[in-house]
């Protein structure tokens, strides 16, 4: 285990060929992107800044909150669903420069993307060396639903924000960690993810301070106060970000600490232990073709529940372990549209690195050969998926 401040080297020169990588990666995406939307009659532009939640987030930024839909069928869709830090950031950048609110959100995801990748490096190369970490990072960038990254969507805001807090647990950085766990509160619900893993890190810390002093037979034996105060900081931190919006939505609804929830029930959202889901994928073999879909999707869910116990089988430190188990739980377990739920796993990149290790004890041209197949096959993918259903 190794401390990428405690390295001669500069952390972003380290980091460089993983953020190289990287962009070549979504460079390919948008390309391949931008040459089928051409090819369409369609704006690759408009695909990635003005559909979808990201027209939700630019109402944000330009109207504020307040705005709704209602639906036929009886259902309301409230822009209270969507969290602040994106659209505010938004609202920032389009005032300081002469950029839309819509060009904003596309900068701020480019930006927030890179930030997001070196995170994933940072954390990857504290735990298994550089070259596991550029693997890390690569492997993020390929996944089937990458484009996502490059949209003015919130996860590669909220992933910058988990990747950074993350390592700052662990290189014993309590207030940033839990300042930054604080932030990505306030851009996505599953900032809830962050927030356990500081708080899992935060007392498994305590116990462990607190056996080791007993073992040593002294109360004295380590400077515990000032660490302690310091993780009992970063902890009280974490939360608030997502605590202060719910709270106000509630406040703004006039439905209490609940309203946040009443707001995703007028999206169909909410959690349910999987039922929903479970029951759309058995709906799936009660025909053909769609069997086909049926088994395609209980391997994807057998292929996340088995990183994990592969993750815990290779000992990832703690947090890592908190972090992805809470995004997989709320992405699998979530009532939410089914087609989103790669979306919403996406975050989870302490997932990929059973795989980014075995990537690195790979001979390099081997893995470069997969890597650019699997890059190939990602931006194409990526740029059907925008001009068919694309994300919802």
């Amino acid at each position: 285990m190794t401390d990428l401040g405690t390295r001669t080297e500069p952390a972003l020169r380290r980091a460089a060929p993983a953020l190289l990588g990287y962009a070549a990666v979504r460079a390919l995406g948008l390309i391949t992107l931008a040459l089928w939307s051409a090819a369409r009659d369609k704006s690759a532009y408009t695909l990635l800044t003005a559909r979808w939640d990201a027209l939700w987030y630019t109402r944000v930024a330009e109207l504020g909150y307040g705005y709704e839909v209602r639906l036929p069928n009886g259902d309301v869709h409230s822009n209270l669903a969507f969290f602040p830090l994106l659209p505010w950031l938004e609202r920032l950048l389009s005032a300081v420069t002469p950029l839309s609110y819509a060009d904003a959100g596309f900068a701020v995801s480019l930006l927030a993307s890179l930030l997001a990748a070196w995170g994933v490096f940072a954390v990857t190369d504290h735990v298994y060396g550089r070259r596991a970490g550029v693997c890390a990072v690569l492997l993020w960038a390929v996944l089937p639903v990458g484009i996502v990254q490059s949209m003015a969507y919130s996860e590669s805001l909220f992933t910058a924000l988990a990747a950074w807090s993350l390592y700052a647990l662990l290189t014993g950085r309590w207030l940033i960690g839990g300042l930054l766990a604080a932030l990505a509160g306030l851009t996505r619900p599953v900032g809830l993810a962050v927030v356990a893993a500081v708080w899992a890190a935060g007392i498994a810390a305590f116990l462990r301070d607190r056996r080791d002093r007993a073992a040593s037979g002294s109360e004295r034996v380590a400077p515990a106060g000032a660490t302690t105060a310091t993780q009992v900081a970063g902890m009280a931190l974490a939360p608030l970000g997502a605590a202060v919006y719910v709270l106000w939505v509630g406040h703004r609804t006039g439905r209490g600490p609940l309203g946040y929830l009443d707001v995703q029930a007028g999206w169909r959202n909410g959690f349910d232990g999987g039922y929903a889901f479970a029951r759309f994928v058995a709906d799936k073999f009660t025909s053909f073709p769609s069997v086909l879909a049926g088994v395609g999707l209980i391997v994807g869910v057998g292929l996340v529940v088995w990183l994990y116990v592969t993750c815990v089988r290779q000992g990832q430190p703690l947090p890592l372990l908190v972090y992805a188990g809470v995004v997989a739980a709320l992405a699998l377990c979530a009532s939410s549209y089914f087609g989103s739920k790669p979306r919403l796993l996406m975050p989870a990149f302490p997932l990929l690195l059973p795989l980014a290790l075995a990537l690195a004890r790979s001979r390099t041209r081997r893995s470069a050969v997969i890597v650019a197949v699997i890059a190939a096959a990602s931006a194409l993918y990526g740029a059907f998926w925008l001009n068919g259903s694309g994300p919802p």
